[in-house]
């Protein structure tokens, strides 16, 4: 079955990327495959490179790191829902002149067609979170 996961909750105040993290991680072992994964909203905190997680809880933005790294994972941050949070990619940073980013591959920066391709091309479109 080919799963895409859409992800809304904030990485600090839910369970959202989490859970995402661990179904993504369970399916892949399962034999699915995974066609994308979309932070959308508050999520999209997951994939900022310099957040500091407290060691005794679940680093997102390395867990995700890894887990579409060694499956090539498409992850793909929502650019509306980034900007406004401050999550930004070099050539965000640059066009909107910020001295730095906090966005770094897998991750990528994409629009609302992305997710929409996404439900389109998979079986199922599995979310995590509300909006």
């Amino acid at each position: 079955m080919i799963f895409s996961i859409l992800i809304y909750g904030s990485p600090t105040n839910s369970l959202s990327v989490e859970s995402a993290y661990r179904f993504t991680k369970t399916a892949l072992a399962a034999g699915h495959t995974i066609h994308r994964v979309f932070f959308y909203g508050e999520s999209v905190y997951a994939a900022s490179s310099l957040s500091v997680t407290p060691r005794d809880e679940v680093d997102c933005f390395q867990a995700w790191k890894e887990l579409a790294e060694t499956h090539d994972l498409d992850v793909v941050i929502c650019i509306a829902a980034a900007l406004k949070r401050g999550v930004l990619d070099p050539p965000e940073a640059k066009r909107h002149e910020k001295l730095a980013y906090n966005l770094a591959p897998p991750f990528s920066l994409s629009g609302l067609g992305q997710l929409t391709d996404a439900a389109l091309t998979s079986d199922r479109l599995i979310t995590f979170g509300s909006a």
